[in-house]
């Protein structure tokens, strides 16, 4: 699943609930915000997109911002569940570790791409916004935090999930660039033999 999609609540016919207009609404920003950035896309293109009143939309978000900070948070559990079940699909915790840029070089390839949603956020309005700037960073040290755990599971020292991180970073906004599967299996290449210089030394050094 590509960390840019989200789903809306179908509506039953008639006028929806807060809850299910909320989801209309968010299902579009993600979209829309993934595609163009979110300072392209206004307002009275989120009402139309989402078929939800502009009162109600303002009702419901008394601001843009808090639109964004959702929209992150839901690309946040996006790429989660998606990087998570690549994993969980591994056969052993080196495989764990690898399968990390399988999933990269899927997404690479999934129509619409256009790179780190979070990077690009950051990019674009992060300097102007300190919660946004701090969202970022959440999900990138739980993106590191989490590679920390996989190797800790491997047996291999704790400094080998931030080169893993960093070769991730790397791969998607070159792929961003290159339109290109080609960076996963390049950092793939790279992340093997780190992962496998890390087993050697955690090994020798026991």
């Amino acid at each position: 699943m590509s960390p840019h999609e989200s789903a809306g609540k179908a509506l039953a016919p008639g006028k929806p609930d807060d809850d299910a207009a909320r989801e209309l609404v968010l299902a579009a920003a993600s979209q829309l915000f993934y595609a163009r950035g979110f300072t392209a896309v206004g307002m009275d293109e989120l009402r139309a997109e989402s078929g939800v009143s502009l009162k109600r939309l303002y009702r419901l978000f008394p601001a843009k911002e808090a639109i964004v900070e959702d929209v992150l948070h839901i690309w946040r559990d996006i790429w989660t569940t998606g990087v998570t079940a690549q994993v969980e699909a591994a056969q052993n915790p080196r495989e764990q570790l690898l399968a990390v840029y399988d999933f990269l070089a899927s997404w690479f390839t999934s129509e619409g791409f256009r790179g780190c949603a979070f990077i690009n956020s950051f990019g674009e309005v992060g300097g102007a916004s300190g919660r946004i700037t701090d969202i970022v960073r959440e999900q990138k040290k739980h993106f590191q935090d989490y590679l920390a755990q996989l190797a800790a599971g491997a047996g291999a020292p704790a400094a080998l999930a931030p080169q893993l991180a960093i070769l991730a970073e790397g791969a998607i906004t070159t792929a961003a660039i290159s339109a290109s599967a080609e960076p996963a299996r390049q950092a793939r290449a790279a992340a093997e033999i780190l992962i496998d210089v890390a087993f050697h030394n955690s090994r020798t050094n026991r």
